[in-house]
């Protein structure tokens, strides 16, 4: 059984971030499959990968559910804004601490290359702009997306990776959120 897991990577609760997930989360119990959330900004953990690979810091709960969560999804799900071209803070540290060798990807001995922990999972990113999509990856190159998409989630074997950008939200009146959120409450209904 397909089973989807929601990552939110916006640190405030008032956020629309938090709508678009939560609608998203509907729209996938709407549709009868399994969905679990996690809330980065709701977990307990160093977001600072203090030793980086020399020396390994012990995973703490929230983190070790967090990864128990990715293993038995089969399609990941991240929502998180733009800030400054790329993740806020807590959710580039999250994913510092947990996308760790031996993890999701492992590098193989004398060897430029790698294997991909976390093959066999696909992945939608929502995103957050206060500008259109277009121009951000026009302007931009978009390196939020190409962090966590080929950085990240490709690398680790994650395949295919979905983006769908949302925005111009600072502008974007009441009825304009209605339409996006009913566009996510869609893709939760279709599994996307």
């Amino acid at each position: 059984m397909k089973k989807i897991l929601i990552i939110n990577g916006h640190p405030n609760p008032e956020s629309f971030n938090f709508a678009i997930a939560e609608t998203y989360k509907k729209g996938v119990i709407e549709s009868g499959t399994a969905v679990d959330i996690i809330t980065i900004s709701e977990l307990q953990f160093n977001p600072n990968l203090q030793f980086g690979y020399q020396k390994r810091t012990d995973l703490e709960p929230d983190l070790v559910n967090a990864w128990n969560k990715i293993q038995t999804a089969n399609h990941l799900v991240w929502i998180h804004p733009v800030w400054w071209g790329g993740l806020p803070a807590i959710t580039k540290g999250f994913i510092d601490r947990l996308f760790l060798p031996g993890m999701a990807f492992e590098y193989r001995e004398n060897s430029v290359w790698w294997d991909k922990l976390l093959k066999g999972k696909t992945a939608h990113i929502i995103t957050t702009l206060d500008q259109p999509g277009w121009y951000y990856r026009l302007a931009y190159g978009r390196p939020s997306v190409n962090q966590l998409k080929k950085c990240t989630l490709e690398f680790c074997g994650v395949k295919p990776v979905k983006v769908s950008y949302v925005g111009i939200v600072k502008t974007a009146d009441k009825a304009q959120r209605e339409k996006w959120l009913q566009k996510v409450y869609d893709f939760g209904l279709r599994n996307k």
